[in-house]
């Protein structure tokens, strides 16, 4: 599923946000300005029937960090569906209450919200201003949704977005293969490595599985999650 024309590494947002989308689907997002919010590690890994998608939960400002648990994954209302996000906070609260409405129209049908909440993202001018890439699941599929209009669905049962992206994506494909590593343990292990790699991810992670195990809300790494 793709709205867009991102087939290169081509930069969009110049002048704020950027997001650097490639071929394999991934994408790394960065803040242009250095004194602004930057950095996070979002990752999302299906296999053998469960979902797991884990964030940390560093805020970095300019070369100090802020905060060490922010909750950057969350379920999205009642629909089944969880999300993480890379980028402001408060962008992505609005873009999570914009799928939430989309899921609502369309119920159970997870790929067409995306799609329609992309298409608003990239043509309304109030939302075209939000700075943040999003990963959307449910226990059939994983999409991240972009402000440049696309919906990206991955080949395989991996998908990272985030500063520490790329490290997590290559160190969580490198064990999808691996006889006897859930999807958990195979999402704990690639955060791990990206949190070792990338100087704007921490430890401190938060986790949402589908299906949601009996008697688990949520699942840190660290203090209670809060908002950042």
């Amino acid at each position: 599923l793709r709205l867009g024309l991102a087939e290169k590494l081509v930069p969009t947002r110049p002048h704020s946000a950027t997001v650097f989308q490639n071929a394999f689907g991934l994408s790394t997002y960065a803040r242009g300005n250095p004194d602004g919010y930057c950095g996070t590690t979002i990752l999302c890994v299906q296999k053998g029937g469960e979902t797991v998608l884990i964030g940390d939960g560093q805020v970095t400002a300019g070369h100090e960090v802020i905060k060490h648990h922010v909750r950057k994954v969350r379920r999205i209302g009642e629909s089944g569906v969880i999300g993480g996000f890379a980028g402001s906070t408060a962008d992505a609260l609005t873009l999570y209450e914009r799928l939430e409405n989309k899921l609502e129209e369309y119920p159970g049908q997870l790929r067409r919200a995306s799609v329609e909440l992309a298409k608003a993202w990239r043509t309304e001018k109030y939302l075209r201003r939000l700075d943040a890439v999003m990963i959307v699941a449910d226990k059939d599929c994983m999409l991240e949704i972009t402000g440049n209009g696309d919906v990206i669905e991955p080949d395989h049962g991996v998908l990272a977005v985030g500063s520490g992206g790329t490290y997590a994506f290559a160190a969580a494909r490198a064990l999808l293969d691996v006889e006897g590593l859930t999807a958990d343990d195979i999402a704990r292990k690639a955060m791990e490595i990206a949190a070792d790699i990338c100087i704007y991810t921490n430890d401190k992670f938060t986790v949402e599985r589908l299906p949601q195990p009996e008697g688990e809300e949520e699942d840190s790494g660290g203090e209670g999650p809060q908002e950042g």
